[in-house]
């Protein structure tokens, strides 16, 4: 009897390419980030050329709009300025954003909770919003000075309302059916509170979180405008009064790098801290 050809299965093959296969989930990983900032790189890519080709092309002066790889000169020699006065707005930013996270919540907890509070407040905090933000500025100048405190204040404002709306429709938006079913089963107002309510409101309070987050720039940044002695808004307040505009064009590449990392954070906060939603969207 003719025994049986011997067979080998060949080695499976990496989807890199060669070597050691990358797990599945580094794979899935690899190709999200790959289609989520694959579409905006290259456009962002096809804008700078544009740009670049625009000044030298049309020879605009560099006082007037400086081209990118001026820009992109620049940050690298005054990266010790930059990075110094971003520090100023960073530090800033954070203590600001604490302060009205902690106050947001707490104050969204007692609107939900009471509903004295919610009559008598709640209409306070959305009509804070119809006052435009560069009204307030001056007099926060006047009240609380040139130095931090006033840059902190005008932070903690314009990042105030987002978290306090978010949280309270967070709280509401839990399934009424198991609430009562807690009720029924004797749990106290406390643990529906931490066992139902809170993590129902968790999905909600990021959301508002990561729109604060990104609009936290703004509120330092104007307060340094009307009033500061350093600071990113500074620096481009005297850069713009000198027509060193290519220094203001650094500083807001500085902003919005670090909007977008503020905002990256709040996001990889919120995918650590919500296990059910990482499985759902797995």
């Amino acid at each position: 009897m003719k025994a049986a050809p011997l067979r080998v299965r060949a080695a499976p093959r990496s989807e890199a390419g060669g070597g050691v296969a990358l797990p599945r989930g580094a794979l899935l990983f690899v190709r999200r980030w790959g289609r989520m900032v694959g579409p905006p790189a290259l456009l962002l890519a096809a804008f700078v050329a544009a740009w670049e080709w625009a000044v030298r092309t049309l020879g605009i002066p560099f006082y007037i709009l400086p081209a990118p790889s001026r820009i992109g000169r620049l940050l690298v020699e005054d990266n010790g300025l930059l990075m110094a006065q971003a520090a100023v707005t960073l530090e800033e930013i954070a203590i600001g954003f604490i302060i009205a996270l902690i106050v947001g919540i707490g104050l969204a907890l007692l609107i939900f909770s009471f509903p004295i509070v919610e009559r008598a407040v709640y209409p306070l905090v959305i009509a804070s919003q119809t006052v435009p933000i560069f009204a307030i500025a001056p007099l926060l100048i006047v009240w609380l000075g040139y130095g931090m405190p006033s840059k902190v204040a005008m932070t903690a404002l314009i990042v105030f309302f987002p978290i306090v709306v978010n949280t309270v429709d967070g709280l509401r938006a839990a399934d009424p059916d198991i609430v009562n079913l807690l009720l029924i089963l004797g749990a106290t107002s406390t643990q529906v509170l931490t066992k139902i309510r809170a993590p129902a409101a968790l999905p909600f309070v990021f959301s508002g979180v990561r729109i604060a987050v990104a609009t936290s720039v703004i509120g330092a940044v104007i307060g340094e405008w009307v009033g500061a002695t350093q600071g990113l808004g500074f620096l481009m307040i005297h850069a713009n009064a000198q027509l060193h505009i290519d220094l203001v064009f650094a500083a807001i590449v500085y902003l919005s790098a670090m909007a977008i990392g503020l905002f990256l954070a709040v996001s990889a906060a919120e995918w650590l801290a919500l296990p059910w939603r990482r499985a759902g969207t797995a």
